[in-house]
């Protein structure tokens, strides 16, 4: 809650006083011009209905000027002014428009004017300006929350669903103390926007969620809300329009929305300030609705009234709002909030999502709890499932494709297996030197030509238990490199010598693990074999994809026994580039 409310500097409730004045002073001016219109066309029944329709119109601004000016002198505590306004609207209201003279009429509201405490007004002079005086000093006092004790009481009116949780919002949260206090020990999730930025800045530890700067640029669902805590600023505000209005009806329009239909409001406002427009829009929206005042020194410092509603589908409410209207001249009537029966209200038992609640400033908490809900924001850190478990390629890959990734370095390091080495890739350039002599007709020697052709070569050092190896690709010789032994024996352009060969080799890769198990005859004598079409140990639907393959290009795969009675595969590409030495194990 707050008063510190100034418009131009001039309080409001002297503001609504003058124009009520305007409005009473013009109906003087305008009430024996009406009159004696209305006797001059007594012969035509036409214009006499016109200027007593005229009559009737006037004599209703009088009476809501003079019932404004009451609620005006109310919050200016002026309660013997505020008695005698309403004294005289009744008069107003029963006087007969048909009497002939208005003198007597028009002088009561002429002395009634004089006595208003407004500029100008002599003999109101010492009131008026003691009534000033007290109302600029109350603008200076600034914020007030809601008195605890009083809140404790609402939530003993209050019944809770236990098996869903609650949503309570209070657009002008201040501090956050009255709306945890409503919550507290409740399934509740709290939620409250704050104007000030250290009052909300102290709200974050009491509240669930709070929204930083103007309710009125805040971002918030609707209809998502169980209780809506409603204890405005008492400011006057101009509007798009350039009128002026009361912030708590500018509170109590814009925010209503946000409760679900059958939840709870909560409105907290001094009871001279159920005017006829607030009234309407409470008994439009709401039903079931009643009002507290607020108890002992309380009361008689902020005249606070708390009016508690459930909402409904919007109704015409025009003939309740006269009676609700009516209260704020009654005050003494008014049950103290100590007398709200235990569970008068129940909130309803329905689960609902707050959706959306973005205040209109930024804060760390209230993005970090954006951030948590931002499934967009989380794809951003979201790693791929291929990259973060274990993968297997689908088809083995060819000699080419493990040349890539060795020579990239994604093989690198140890490698966990049956035989754990490991193992670090790395290419190399290699030149190669041809020559070609040409000869004339006569068979000399007349020039020679030189081909250099430069390449790169894929070598593999591995680290095994056993000692260090290095595997390298080669075209047309499976020369394997052993530092321990310095073993060369295996040499397939040997091999394919006096064989017929159906497959053309390629470049032989050795694995590490196969010249570990296997002997140098064994590889010679495998490649021999696999060079002329004998597939050695594979079933007869292997062997006939086999023969198949020779003829369509398609991989070729034999298997063979070693005199170590070790089993080992030799698998040639179909592009026929590669031919693969291997222990079953490796693939």
């Amino acid at each position: 809650m707050q008063h510190d409310e100034e418009n131009g500097g001039q309080h409001y409730a002297l503001v609504k006083l003058e124009e009520s004045a305007r409005a009473v002073r013009q109906a003087v001016n305008e009430l024996p011009v009406l009159r004696r219109r209305m006797e001059k066309y007594k012969e035509n029944r036409a214009k006499a209905r016109e200027a007593y329709n005229d009559l009737k119109q006037q004599q209703g601004r009088v009476l809501s000027a003079l019932r404004y000016a009451a609620l005006s002198l109310l919050e200016m505590e002026l309660a013997q002014m505020a008695d005698y306004s309403v004294k005289l609207s009744e008069s107003v209201k029963a006087f007969n428009l048909m009497t002939p003279d208005y003198t007597r009429l028009c002088g009561f509201l002429s002395d009634y004017l004089e006595k208003l405490p407004l500029a100008g007004n002599t003999e109101a002079k010492t009131t008026s300006a003691a009534v000033i005086g007290h109302l600029m000093a109350g603008v200076k006092m600034g914020y007030y929350p809601t008195d605890l004790e009083h809140v404790r009481y609402l939530t003993h009116g209050i019944e809770f669903p236990e098996e869903v949780t609650a949503n309570l919002l209070d657009p002008c949260c201040g501090c956050g103390l009255a709306l945890h206090t409503l919550a507290e020990g409740k399934n509740c999730k709290t939620y409250g926007v704050e104007l000030d930025r250290h009052r909300a800045e102290e709200s974050l530890a009491r509240l669930d969620r709070v929204g930083f700067g103007s309710y009125f640029r805040s971002r918030i669902s609707n209809e998502a809300f169980h209780l809506m805590l409603l204890n405005p600023p008492y400011l006057s505000v101009m509007t798009e329009g350039g009128a002026n209005t009361r912030n708590e009806k500018r509170f109590l329009v814009d925010s209503l929305s946000h409760l679900l239909y059958g939840g709870l409001l909560i409105y907290i406002i001094p009871y001279y300030r159920l005017t006829p427009d607030i009234c309407r829009i409470l008994c439009d929206n709401f039903e079931d609705l009643t009002v507290w005042k607020f108890t002992g020194g309380e009361f008689q410092r902020f005249k606070q009234a708390a009016v508690l509603g459930i909402r409904r589908k919007r109704q015409d409410g025009s003939e309740k709002a006269a009676g609700l209207s009516s209260l704020a001249f009654q005050p003494d009537q008014l049950p103290e909030l100590t007398e709200l029966p235990e569970n008068r209200y129940t909130l309803p038992d329905v689960a609902k999502k707050v959706e959306l609640f973005k205040g209109a400033e930024f804060n760390v908490a209230e993005l970090a709890e954006q951030m948590k809900k931002s499934t967009s924001f989380s794809r951003m850190f979201e790693k791929n499932k291929l990259d973060c478990g274990e993968k297997r390629p689908l088809l083995p890959l060819n000699l080419g494709q493990v040349g890539l990734i060795g020579g990239s370095g994604l093989i690198n390091g140890l490698v966990e297996c049956d035989t754990p080495h490991i193992i670090k890739g790395r290419i190399i350039k290699e030149t190669s030197v041809s020559s070609e002599e040409n000869l004339n007709s006569r068979g000399d020697l007349t020039s020679t030509t030189v081909h250099e052709t430069r390449s790169n070569k894929m070598i593999f050092n591995l680290l095994t238990p056993q000692g260090f190896l290095s595997l390298s690709d080669y075209g047309g010789n499976a020369d394997t490199e052993n530092d321990s032994d310095n073993n060369r024996d295996v040499v397939p352009g040997r091999i394919s010598a006096g064989i017929k060969s159906r497959v053309p080799l390629g470049r032989v890769v050795i694995t590490a693990h196969a010249q570990d198990i296997l002997s140098s005859a064994d590889i010679n004598a495998g490649l021999s074999r696999h060079q002329s079409g004998d597939w050695g140990e594979v079933s007869r639907s292997d062997w006939r994809a086999n023969d198949g393959a020779l003829k369509s290009g398609e991989r070729i795969l034999s298997a063979y026994t070693g005199k170590g009675g070790k089993h080992f595969w030799i698998i040639t590409e179909s592009d026929r580039s590669h031919t693969t030495v291997m222990m079953p194990e490796d693939y």
